[in-house]
């Protein structure tokens, strides 16, 4: 069945609104909300970093308790996540001396990092972003930036 131009022109902008809703403002509140609640939970002080597809944080929240270096590692462990299309701390493992992406991290002059707390968002089969996390161990950050992604996906219904 072909569709009319006024056919198309409604499904193009429903997709460009729905693209539109999945970084809304209240959304990435919602998301920042409850990864600083995990974090208040395990008392521990982290950034927050959300970011698109196109490499561009959306929102950011460093918590005031936080460690200067997380301002840094947060948004880098989110890029690195869609960089890589995948966990950072699943990355962790194929870094290690005799893994195939050994030295991976050295040829990306410092911008990849290879450790927990950075999770590439996936919606209906695409990377539309990444979160990361940073402030705590490797362990605490994976466990929050896991409690942020099931929130953004949870709102993203």
């Amino acid at each position: 069945m072909a569709m009319n131009e006024a056919q198309l022109t409604a499904l193009v902008q429903a997709v460009l609104a729905r693209k539109a809703n999945l970084f809304s403002l209240t959304k990435m509140e919602t998301v920042i909300a409850a990864a600083v609640k995990r974090a208040s939970e395990l008392d521990v002080g982290v950034t927050i970093a959300i970011m698109r597809n196109d490499q561009v944080v959306q929102m950011s929240y460093h918590m005031p308790n936080a460690n200067l270096v997380s301002s840094q590692l947060a948004p880098k462990k989110a890029w690195s996540a869609l960089a890589m299309q995948q966990s950072t701390i699943d990355l962790s493992q194929q870094v290690q001396p005799g893994e195939e992406l050994y030295q991976i991290e050295t040829m990306m002059t410092g911008q990849l990092t290879s450790f927990g707390g950075g999770i590439p968002l996936e919606v209906d089969g695409e990377v539309i972003g990444a979160i990361g996390v940073s402030g705590g161990t490797v362990a605490q950050d994976q466990e929050i930036c896991e409690v942020a992604v099931k929130t953004f996906m949870k709102e993203s219904r």
